[in-house]
Formats: structure tokens, C-alpha cells, sequence
């Protein structure tokens, strides 16, 4: 069953686009991953600093071998340097 992660996000206002620029590497290095079914960032319509990670995976291995990449260990650490707080993040197992 596949894997879902949503990554909400509270960015400073001052910084939003300084963070989408690194989620545009991010997405496009993701993207090229296999085992990524989904991958993309989702800015909420009346708040525009609330931008949130939405990712479907094949499996776990896909998910864990994701959070071991060059790419997200190296821009992970910046994008937190963007946040008013710490990242809220769910995963989740497809069940249906």
C-alpha cells in the first residue's frame, strides 16, 4: 500500500519566496526518485505563508530512502531556517 506524507509549513511572511525557490529544487530532484508517485507544495488560498507538502509513495523503503538523498538533506536544513514554527507532519498507509 502506498505511503502519504503532508507537511504543513508556517512560513514567515518575509520569506515565502525564498522558500519556494528551495522547494522548486526540491520538488525537481524529488520528482526523478523512484518510488515517488507525488510530490508538490500547496500553498493555502487565504493564507498565503501556509504552504504545505503533499507526497504519495510506492512503499516505505521509497519515503526512507527519500529522507536519506542528497538533495533533502541538503535543503531540509534551510527550509526550517524559513518557518515561524516546526513543520506538523503526517504519514500515512493507504487502506482503501
Amino acid at each position: 500500500m502506498t505511503i502519504r506524507v503532508v507537511a504543513k509549513n508556517q512560513v514567515k511572511p518575509e520569506k515565502v519566496q525564498e522558500f519556494m525557490g528551495l522547494c522548486k529544487n526540491l520538488v525537481e530532484e524529488t520528482l526523478k526518485e523512484e518510488g515517488c508517485i507525488e510530490y508538490g507544495v500547496y500553498q493555502e488560498l487565504e493564507n498565503p505563508e501556509a504552504l504545505t507538502m503533499l507526497e504519495e509513495w510506492k512503499d516505505e523503503s521509497s519515503l526512507d530512502e527519500h529522507l536519506k538523498s542528497n538533495h533533502f538533506r541538503e535543503i531540509f536544513p534551510l527550509l526550517s531556517e524559513c518557518l515561524e514554527k516546526e513543520t506538523e507532519i503526517s504519514i500515512c498507509r493507504k487502506k482503501l
